[in-house]
């Protein structure tokens, strides 16, 4: 299996690939469900929600239903894991897909901000939890967990490529102009003998009327602006325990 990574190494980088250092796992199919139950990350926090996946990918491939040929991990280095079971072939072809996998991950735009040392981060959160539910009793820990879960997906995901928000108040409207008034609703453009029929004087005042209602019932909304990475405006806003703060910070960082 080396002499076989090693010749398909070679033969990435004569076609130009540049990926991180890549290690090989070789297991076998009950190590590799265990593993991508765990996301590719068996260092993570304990909870039931991975059991369940085990369950689902190992009946799955005794069923004949699905099989995991690789698994590979965007890390530095990075961590592939192939199915003992396979065939020569099967490696060789299973290799070369993973050096792809490893060149985009280094290269690409899109992963340039990720953690490309992940494997370590989430072994020290599953550390934490691991010590939350030995001093707070599992039962709470875990019914907090899947609280967090349930809004794992609320994030921003171009979070960090783009700017929240910019200077300006979202109150600033336009300009008026000195014959207009601030809270004149506006016209549409007409003739003079027209103007009358176009924009009748009632309706203009009735609407100047509801404009200056809207603005003395409006009330400061929170937050000022929508708010699209729900799981950090929970984070900055609610009130929780500081141990409940840390564990949703880490389903934040491992949701991106």
């Amino acid at each position: 299996m080396v002499e076989i990574q090693q010749k398909m190494e070679a033969h990435a980088r004569d076609y130009g690939l540049d990926f991180f250092p890549t290690i090989f796992e070789v297991v076998d199919a009950d190590q590799l469900h265990a593993v991508a139950a765990y996301g590719g990350f068996p260092t993570r926090y304990p909870h039931w929600r991975f059991g369940m996946e085990y369950e689902q990918l190992s009946k799955g491939y005794s069923y004949g239903l699905q099989k995991i040929y690789e698994l590979v991990i965007n890390n530095d280095p990075c961590y592939a894991y192939l199915l003992a079971s396979n065939e020569i072939t099967d490696h060789k072809l299973v290799m070369a897909h993973v050096y792809g996998h490893c060149d985009f991950f280094k290269n690409n735009y899109w992963f340039s901000k990720t953690n490309r040392h992940m494997i370590d981060e989430m072994a020290n959160h599953g550390n934490r939890i691991r010590r939350y539910m030995d001093r707070f009793g599992v039962e709470e820990v875990e019914e907090f967990i899947d609280t967090c879960l349930s809004i794992e997906d609320l994030i921003d995901i171009h979070s960090p490529f783009v700017k929240r928000s910019d200077d300006r108040d979202r109150y600033e409207f336009r300009k008026h102009t000195d014959d207009e008034a601030p809270d004149d609703p506006p016209k549409f453009q007409a003739k003079g003998y027209m103007d009358s029929f176009v924009n009748p004087p009632k309706a203009l005042a009735e609407e100047a009327e509801r404009r200056r209602q809207r603005l003395l019932e409006k009330v400061e909304k929170f937050p000022s602006e929508p708010v699209k990475d729900v799981m950090l405006f929970v984070l900055e806003n609610a009130s929780l325990k500081p141990w409940q703060l840390d564990v949703l910070s880490i389903i934040r960082d491992e949701a991106y």
